[in-house]
């Protein structure tokens, strides 16, 4: 199976990319957000992949973490979500919204997906909402892997420029660290997995800013006894 492509992003359509490895193309399918991401034509690009192979069809997805890439795993798991749906969930709320949405239960925001109904959002925030703490607790960027193979790992082109590192990106991934430490932090003060990855999300949701420390503070007020 194909983990992890690095290569030089050669051509850009609407929904995927061909990446150039060692002059073998490969076409890979990505959600809106992060198609808006990678970078121009010509240049170094590197993306978590999952390859779907069928009887009719092989197709590879690609992702910038590992956490957009489980979530797209599990989502695909759900009876009704298929990779199309998978993608367009990604591409509406981004992995960290997906975490947020599901650890919630706020199957409203899943819905705001294209081609996602109001049945399809329930089954997805059911069946996956014990899996969202586990998620969470992942983080990584495709650029903070470039030193080490996490996957199987194709070797990039010899020409190819450094890689194109986005803020996006490490914003992203700086949240997603945060989320993780308060995440353990909560586990190791005896809360369960779900209503610290709720307490987490929550939190998250409500100062999007904040670092770890601020996210235990903000967690430990919403888990704290009414009244």
């Amino acid at each position: 199976m194909i983990g992890k492509l690095t290569g030089r992003l050669d051509y850009r359509a609407a929904d995927h990319i061909l990446i150039d490895v060692r002059g073998v193309g490969y076409i890979v399918y990505c959600s809106d957000r992060t198609m808006a991401a990678l970078p121009g034509v010509g240049e170094a690009v590197a993306l978590y992949t999952e390859m779907v192979v069928r009887e009719d069809l092989m197709q590879l997805y690609g992702f910038l973490s590992l956490v957009e890439k489980e979530w797209h795993r599990l989502l695909c798991s759900v009876q009704g979500v298929g990779a199309k749906v998978s993608l367009a969930i990604l591409g509406a709320l981004g992995p960290d919204g997906v975490s947020r949405a599901i650890a919630l239960g706020d199957w409203a925001s899943v819905k705001a997906a294209k081609g996602v109904g109001p049945k399809t959002a329930q089954r997805i925030v059911l069946d996956l909402k014990d899996k969202a703490p586990g998620v969470m607790a992942m983080g990584g960027t495709v650029a903070e892997a470039m030193d080490g193979p996490a996957l199987e790992v194709v070797e990039p082109l010899e020409a190819a420029p450094a890689p194109v590192r986005k803020p996006k990106a490490k914003a992203s991934s700086g949240a997603a660290a945060a989320s993780a430490g308060a995440l353990s932090a909560l586990s190791n003060l005896g809360y369960g997995p779900s209503e610290a990855a709720a307490a987490v999300a929550e939190a998250a949701a409500t100062f999007p800013d904040a670092g770890e420390a601020d996210l235990i503070r903000a967690a430990l007020k919403l888990l704290a006894p009414k009244g």
